[in-house]
């Protein structure tokens, strides 16, 4: 039976530099196998038990993938949905769909523009330090709608 569990975290890379925390900030709460948080992650924190710290090694294929060279075109700047200057590293949404790709632009020559559409995290291994701060059976509501109302399952959420 998937649970929804709790927890607080931190997130580095390969050579041990802090990219995220929630040290200090509200503790992340997800329903297991929702797709909430990465899949490594969640097949890593299954049954583990309240209270424990864990150290999970996520390699690239299991967090947000490799890169994939594919997802790196050249377009022209007069088609993009952004306004005003564009700067190498600037991200947007490449379309007014909301599920439309995030991007960032990688290099500016003249009137091309090259978008890489991989996550920023795409070919990196990730280590998560994590506290299990609570743990408990998810609802019939929680399971019918795909994700956790809250850590006391009393919540609604979108």
């Amino acid at each position: 039976m998937p649970r929804v569990v709790t927890f607080h975290y931190t997130l580095r890379d390969p050579s041990g530099r802090v990219l995220d925390t929630s040290t200090g900030a509200e503790s992340i709460t997800y329903l297991e196998g929702s797709g909430t948080i990465i899949d490594g992650l969640d097949q890593r924190l299954r049954s583990a038990p309240t209270g424990s710290k864990l150290t999970v090694a996520v390699p690239a294929k299991e967090a947000y993938g490799e890169r994939d060279p594919a997802q790196v075109q050249r377009v022209k700047r007069a088609v993009l949905p952004v306004a005003g200057e564009l700067q190498v590293g600037e991200r947007f949404q490449a379309g007014e769909d909301r599920y439309a790709p995030v991007v960032t632009v990688v290099a500016i020559e003249g009137d091309d523009v090259t978008l890489d559409a991989n996550h920023p995290l795409a070919g990196v291994d990730l280590t998560f330090e994590v506290e299990i701060t609570a743990a408990r059976a998810a609802t019939t509501a929680e399971l019918a709608h795909g994700h956790a109302h809250g850590a006391d399952g009393t919540g609604h959420c979108q």
